[in-house]
């Protein structure tokens, strides 16, 4: 299966509902469940029309796109045409995960032209940088450079009507000098411009609490990937519910974070069907969580 790291590199880029086997009922709608596309990225290619009817069918109402190409489009779809199958199936996206590391390291913009269009296109609010070079913030300098190149793009999106966000993994963490690279984004970014997307599975992994970095940096969160822990591989997720990740106590602190946005996100499925599975997170966090 390919992971988020290959994929990202390959393509120069860098979950609801009762279930009621074989078939998936939509549930209760909500404005806030959404799901990143990513989950299904074996499926997308080879029906995205059926998979996005799949998504909408297990009860959600917002995805959060990846792997746009300028070329391509979605899987074949140009911006028109991917927002128009999103309306069809009564969903929205509000955010969507676009390759940003050329810039974060050179500072050229060559393509973000190419990706604000888009967005505005199918209608989201959010550019999202999903994943970082770690070559790119091997001193405190390079963390302060990257974020300084941060506010520049949030101030050409913005001009656009767009914000900047970013999309943690857990090396962000890691020491730097006297601090971390995630310390230096949140200190020297521009909150009114850059918004940050937290990936609780990530942060919990790196031995982080999500709570605490709310109680810090309050209302900077407008996005969560609400991604769980399985209880006896770490390094594998499980459905929403079913891990070691207390979403209760994290998610119950979302009015501080100033989360608007609880999007499901699942890398890896074990023994379970991909469909069942989303649908199984979705209907969790409406629920049980109650978002």
């Amino acid at each position: 299966m390919t992971t988020r790291r290959t994929f990202l590199a390959q393509a120069g880029l860098i979950a609801a509902g009762a279930v009621i086997a074989p078939k998936l009922v939509s549930a209760k709608a909500s404005n806030k469940v959404g799901l990143q596309l990513y989950s299904l990225r074996d499926q997308l290619p080879k029906d995205v029309k059926g998979v996005i009817a799949q998504v909408a069918k297990a009860g959600y109402n917002e995805v959060e796109t990846f792997g746009f190409n300028k070329e391509t489009g979605y899987w074949g779809l140009k911006g028109k045409e991917f927002s128009q199958l999103l309306k069809d199936n009564g969903l929205t996206t509000p955010s969507g995960h676009y390759g940003l590391d050329e810039y974060l390291g050179s500072g050229k913009t060559d393509d973000l032209n190419a990706y604000i269009e888009v967005a505005n296109t199918i209608g989201q609010s959010h550019i999202i940088i999903p994943a970082l070079n770690h070559n790119f913030i091997k001193t405190v300098d390079d963390c302060k450079g990257v974020a300084e190149k941060m506010n520049k793009i949030a101030e050409i999106l913005k001009k656009s009507g767009l914000k900047l966000g970013y999309h943690n993994h857990n090396f962000e963490w890691a020491p730097v000098g006297d601090t971390t690279f995630y310390d230096v984004v949140l200190n020297n970014t521009d909150p009114k411009l850059v918004a940050m997307e937290m990936d609780l599975y990530w942060v919990v992994r790196a031995g982080q609490n999500p709570v605490e970095i709310f109680e810090k940096h309050p209302g900077r969160f407008s996005f969560v990937h609400v991604k769980d822990r399985d209880k006896t591989n770490a390094e594998l997720n499980t459905e929403i519910g079913n891990g070691n990740i207390d979403f209760k106590t994290i998610l119950g602190k979302a009015k501080l974070a100033g989360i608007k946005h609880f999007i499901v996100e699942q890398e890896n499925y074990t023994n379970i069907d991909p469909y069942v599975s989303i649908a199984k997170s979705a209907s969790y966090l409406k629920n049980t969580l109650h978002v």
